[in-house]
């Protein structure tokens, strides 16, 4: 990076953590430090619910997906609209009227003690296995710029996250998501012009267009049923509707975001927005990707996009051979790529279609290259798993975009990553206070105890944020891989919450025995590989209802302790 992208970089994020900080000035209160006094306007709980999900993962995998995989990747959300509508009409009320810090406070309020404390440390884990990855995604960025070591660019931007998350609770959290989101947007608009702009002068935006969609980038719906495939309409409306559901109505991570409302109004405004906004967002950051590839069609990238392991197979003797086959191929695309645009101009269908068959035919050759390429990769470093899915977005980042540009987009990467771990980090400092410290070992102390305690296990969580990263290494598109951690734990946990919200017989031996049965079945199904991840979280959801009602039979029955909280029940 020049000086000024290094200027743009730290003004930026010098910017949005102060800002942050100030916001949040006054905080004396555990309840203003964990839930900012219930204070927070809707827009700001919208933006900071979208940040959160909108991680360093979501700018750099993300992209990186569409321009290996295409579009289809949005088809994970489809069902989120719904999922928040749900949410908003029936969870928010509930949580508001139980008074909660946490959802698994309502836990204990609807079954027991022993139901509580299982969801909370299946959280922990859960969250505490995905903040690691969410923190190493930055890494990914200083290793192709600068081919610094990943160890302390988590160790920088883990810092950074500890102490304005330690300084500020909640409130800096939220307040610097507002102004994360805001140049999230912006850079990712700029990211897309960009790569339109390097297009050659005779390819336009309508090319592009059609060039991304005969190599099958542009396929954002798949109405073909599969089990096994990951990302199509029925697995992005039923599984991707679990998901959501257990992920903003269940996860301590997104439930404290709108639990920091200034009433059930707000929370559901900000949760409506997110319905509203969230499908269209990731449209644009796939659809970003499809028009990185093709600029990448004329504009010849490299062999691989992850430069260690690349450097690592030239020193072999297969590399020459691949690397001719490789440049032959990407010349063959890059005329026949042309052949189809000048075909699609002149209006002759039957030409314009032999055409986008002979380009297709020309991306398959190149991605066959590829493949032995990563084949390579695998064979020198003695294991398998290699993809450089990651690199695609930064490779074209930090080597096209203009001086400034790049400084602002690293900062959009570095935001994102900021927002997501402190969101991550705060709720799980959250958890571990009120649902295990201040519930098992010190019920009485003072409020001033427990902010004190607030600001060390956030602080606690940060450095193992740190120290746990070294889990994102080799495991390919992190957007997948967090999802996948996701969907191993989430159907468990909305299944134990839509036993207490709507099955008035349900008692807590049956809710804690649904979870431990409904998570065993989850990794069996995992293992066993029956099926792709986003049906986990059906599953598993299913499995803890069934096990529920058939264990609370067998046990005595009904339990009513939710009666109060204005429990809807069948």
């Amino acid at each position: 990076m020049r000086s000024v992208d290094w200027a743009v970089l730290i003004i930026t994020l010098g910017y949005i953590i102060l800002y942050g900080l100030w916001r949040s000035r006054g905080t004396t209160s555990t309840q203003g430090y964990l839930l900012a006094g219930r204070s927070m306007p809707w827009y700001a709980m919208a933006l900071s619910i979208m940040a959160t999900q909108a991680s360093a993962i979501t700018f750099i995998s993300t992209t990186g997906q569409a321009y290996v995989d295409g579009m289809r990747f949005v088809q994970f959300y489809f069902g989120l609209p719904l999922a928040m509508i749900l949410i908003s009409a029936v969870a928010v009320p509930i949580y508001r009227r139980a008074n909660v810090y946490t959802a698994y406070e309502y836990l204990e309020q609807r079954f027991d003690l022993k139901t509580r404390t299982l969801v909370s440390f299946v959280f922990l884990i859960q969250r505490g296995l995905a903040v690691g990855i969410a923190l190493y995604a930055p890494a990914v960025v200083l290793t192709v710029i600068f081919g610094w070591s990943d160890r302390w660019t988590t160790v920088l931007m883990g810092l950074t996250v500890i102490v304005y998350t330690v300084m500020g609770g909640i409130k800096a959290v939220t307040w610097t998501d507002v102004q994360q989101m805001t140049v999230m947007v912006f850079g990712l608009a700029v990211s897309a012009f960009m790569a339109v702009t390097l297009l050659p002068s005779n390819v336009s935006f309508s090319d592009a267009i059609h060039l991304a969609g005969a190599a099958g980038r542009i396929n954002p719906v798949t109405f073909h049923f599969d089990w096994n495939d990951r990302y199509n309409l029925f697995s992005g409306l039923l599984g991707g509707m679990f998901l959501a559901l257990a992920y903003f109505g269940c996860d301590q991570s997104q439930v404290q975001r709108y639990l920091t409302g200034a009433s059930v109004t707000q929370s559901r405004l900000s949760l409506l927005f997110n319905a509203a906004a969230k499908i269209p967002m990731q449209f644009c950051i796939l659809f970003t990707g499809a028009l990185v590839f093709v600029f990448f069609t004329f504009e010849q990238p490299p062999f691989l996009f992850q430069k260690v392991e690349l450097k690592k197979i030239q020193e072999t003797a297969q590399y020459a051979p691949l690397q001719q086959r490789y440049d032959q191929a990407f010349e063959k695309r890059k005329q026949a790529a042309l052949s189809f645009t000048e075909a699609r101009k002149s209006g002759d269908g039957a030409l314009s279609e032999a055409k986008a068959a002979e380009y297709r035919a020309s991306q398959k050759q190149l991605d066959a290259v590829r493949k032995d390429g990563a084949a390579l990769v695998e064979q020198v470093n003695g294991k398998k798993g290699f993809n450089d899915t990651n690199y695609v977005f930064l490779t074209f980042v930090t080597k096209y975009l203009p001086p400034g540009l790049v400084g602002l987009v690293i900062a959009v990467i570095f935001g994102a990553a900021m927002s997501t771990s402190s969101g991550e980090i705060n709720s799980l400092a959250t958890v571990t206070v009120i649902d295990v410290y201040k519930r098992h070992f010190r019920p009485e102390a003072s409020d001033q105890h427990y902010l004190w305690v607030s600001r060390v296990a956030t602080a606690f969580w940060g450095v193992y944020a740190v120290f746990s990263a070294e889990l994102g290494k080799n495991i390919g598109s992190l957007v997948e891989a967090v999802n996948m951690l996701g969907s191993l734990f989430y159907g468990g946990i909305l299944g134990v919450f839509v036993l207490a919200m709507f099955f008035k017989k349900v008692n807590g031996h049956g809710a804690f025995f649904g979870v431990l049965i409904g998570e065993a079945v989850i990794f069996a199904v995992h293992f066993a590989e029956i099926t792709s991840f986003l049906w986990y979280n059906v599953i598993g959801c299913i499995t803890v209802i069934i096990a529920g009602v058939l264990v609370s039979a067998a046990t005595g029955g009904q339990d009513l302790r939710g009666s109060s909280t204005g429990t809807p029940v069948l």
